[in-house]
C-alpha cells in the first residue's frame, strides 16, 4: 500500500469509526473502486446487501465488532488483512504465479517452535519436544520473501507458538503491512501479551477448545478449559480480536456444534471460528477419533446454519471446499513450514522435498511435491471430498511417490502407504454420504 492509499484508507476508517453502520456505504464504495477488475464484485454486492439490512446477522456482527473491539485493531484488520492480503496482494500473487508457473499462496502457516506446554491426545506436536525452532531471522526472511510474491497473511501454529511470543511481537512490529494470526492453547496469555497485541495492532489469536469443559479436558488435560476461558475473558477486557478453533472428532462433534457452545463463545467475545476434523497423523494417532460420515455431514449443515443465524464468522477447513474449488494446500491458498524448516503442502501432510534453510520460498513452491499438487488439484470433482489424505488417499500416495518426497515426521518417519491405509476406510465411508450431499448442491451442476 502506497502512502496516498494508506492516508485515504485511514481517513475513511476514522470517518466510520463513529457510527460505522450509518457510514458503511462509503466503505463499500471504496471497496468497489479498489477492486480494479471486478474480481470481488459478487462478494462486495453480497456484503452490501447483508450489512445494510438491520435484521441480518452480519449487521449485528459489525455492530458488535465496533462496540467491543479497539478501533485501532479494526483499522489494522482492514489495512493489512482486507486491503493488503486480499486486494493488492491478490494482484501480485496472480502475476507471480503466471511468471513462475507455480502456486503462490494467500497465507503461510509456520511453526516458530515444536515446543508445547501441553500433551494433547491425538496431536502429533506432542511427540516432538522442544528440539526444533525457526530463528527470528528465518521467520523474518520468510515474511520478506512472501511479500515480494504478494503474501501478507502469516499464521503461527506449533507446538505452542506463544512460547515464542516475543519474537512474534517483534515480527508484527517489523511488518506492519502484514497481518499475523496464531492458533494457541491459551495457557500463556497474560496482560503483558494483551498490551503488546493492542500496541502492534496486527495480531489475532484463535483459542483451541474442544467444546464444553469435559470434552476439552479429555484431550487437553484437566483444567485446560478453565484456562482458555480465563484467557478469552482477559482478551475481551483488552478489546482485542480473537476467535476459537475446534478439532471435531467422534467424541465431541455434537458438543462443538451445539447452540449452547457456540452462543457461549460469541458471548465471550469470539469473532470467528475455525472448525477442523480430526486427522490420524503421527506415530500414535488414534483411528477411533476420526469423525463418522454422519458427524461430518452434521458439521457441513451446522456451519452453514451458524453463518445464517449467529454473529460469528464460522469456517470449516474441509467442508468449505466448495468455496475454494477443493483442497487449498500445496500453495494454492496456503502452505506449511514446520519448526525444522521443512516446507510442506499442508499442516496435515508431513512430506516434503525441500527445507527453507536450504532454498528460497519460490524454490519451495516450485519443488516436485508442490508442482504435483498444482497439477492434480482439485483432487476430486466433488468439492466436499477435497483432501488428498482424508478423502482421496490414493492421490497423496501417488504424489509423494511421483515427487520423491520424504517423510518429515520428527519422531518416526511414516511410509505414505501406511499413513493412507489409516484413512482409506473413512474416505470410502464419507464418499457415499458426500456424493449425496454434493448432488443436492447447486454448485455441483456448474
Amino acid at each position: 500500500m502506497n502512502r496516498l492509499q494508506k492516508t485515504t484508507l485511514n481517513m475513511l476508517l476514522n470517518y466510520i469509526s463513529d457510527d460505522p453502520l450509518e457510514k458503511l456505504p462509503k466503505v463499500i464504495e471504496l471497496a468497489e473502486k479498489l477492486d480494479r477488475d471486478n474480481f470481488h464484485a459478487t462478494q462486495i454486492n453480497t456484503v452490501r446487501n447483508v450489512l445494510l439490512d438491520k435484521n441480518n446477522v452480519w449487521h449485528t456482527f459489525v455492530e458488535n465488532l465496533f462496540s467491543e473491539v479497539d478501533t485501532k485493531l479494526i483499522k489494522k484488520l482492514v489495512e493489512c488483512f482486507i486491503f493488503n492480503a486480499h486486494f493488492e496482494g491478490r494482484i501480485q500473487r496472480q502475476e507471480a504465479s503466471k511468471k513462475y508457473g507455480c502456486n503462490v499462496p494467500w497465507a503461510i502457516l509456520m511453526d516458530p517452535t515444536s515446543a508445547c506446554n501441553l500433551s494433547c491426545i491425538g496431536c502429533w506436536a506432542a511427540q516432538y519436544g522442544s528440539r526444533h525452532n525457526l530463528s527470528y531471522e528465518t521467520l523474518d526472511s520468510i515474511c520478506r520473501q512472501g511479500k515480494e510474491l504478494g503474501v501478507y497473511f502469516y499464521i503461527f501454529s506449533g507446538g505452542e507458538p506463544l512460547v515464542r511470543r516475543k519474537d512474534i511481537i517483534r515480527l508484527c512490529e517489523a511488518h506492519q503491512d502484514c497481518y499475523f494470526f496464531a492458533f494457541t492453547n491459551g495457557t500463556l496469555v497474560d496482560d503483558e501479551l494483551c498490551e503488546d497485541m493492542l500496541r502492534v495492532g496486527n495480531f489475532a489469536l484463535a483459542f483451541s477448545i474442544e467444546g464444553n469443559e469435559e470434552a476439552t479436558d479429555m484431550r487437553r488435560g484437566k483444567g485446560t478449559y478453565r484456562k482458555v476461558i480465563e484467557a478469552m475473558d482477559r482478551m475481551k477486557s483488552h478489546r482485542l480480536i480473537f476467535g476459537y478453533s475446534t478439532c471435531y472428532h467422534r467424541y465431541n462433534t455434537e458438543s462443538v456444534g451445539s447452540d449452547e457452545f457456540v452462543d457461549d463463545m460469541i458471548a465471550r467475545g469470539c469473532r470467528f471460528s475455525w472448525n477442523f476434523t480430526y486427522m490420524p497423523v503421527g506415530r500414535d494417532a488414534r483411528i477411533d477419533l476420526i469423525a463418522t460420515p454422519e458427524q461430518r455431514a452434521y458439521m457441513y449443515r451446522r456451519i452453514r446454519e451458524i453463518r445464517n443465524t449467529k454473529p460469528i464468522f464460522a469456517m470449516d477447513f474441509w467442508n468449505d471446499g466448495e468455496y475454494a474449488n477443493g483442497c487449498i494446500a500445496g500453495g494454492k491458498h496456503y502452505l506449511h513450514i514446520n519448526a525444522a524448516g521443512d516446507v510442506e503442502p499442508c499442516a496435515f501432510i508431513h512430506y516434503s522435498n525441500v527445507n527453507i534453510h536450504d532454498v528460497t520460498l519460490l524454490d519451495a513452491l516450485r519443488s516436485p511435491l508442490f508442482m504435483a499438487y498444482r497439477k492434480n488439484q482439485p483432487f476430486n470433482s466433488n468439492m466436499l471430498r477435497p483432501c488428498p489424505l482424508l478423502d482421496n488417499p490414493e492421490m497423496l500416495a501417488a504424489m509423494v511417490k511421483e515427487s520423491g518426497a520424504k517423510s518429515t515426521d520428527m519422531e518416526a518417519p511414516e511410509d505414505v502407504d501406511v499413513l493412507c491405509a489409516k484413512t482409506a476406510p473413512a474416505a470410502k465411508a464419507w464418499a457415499e454420504v458426500a456424493d449425496r450431499l454434493w448432488a443436492e448442491n447447486p454448485k455441483s451442476r456448474k
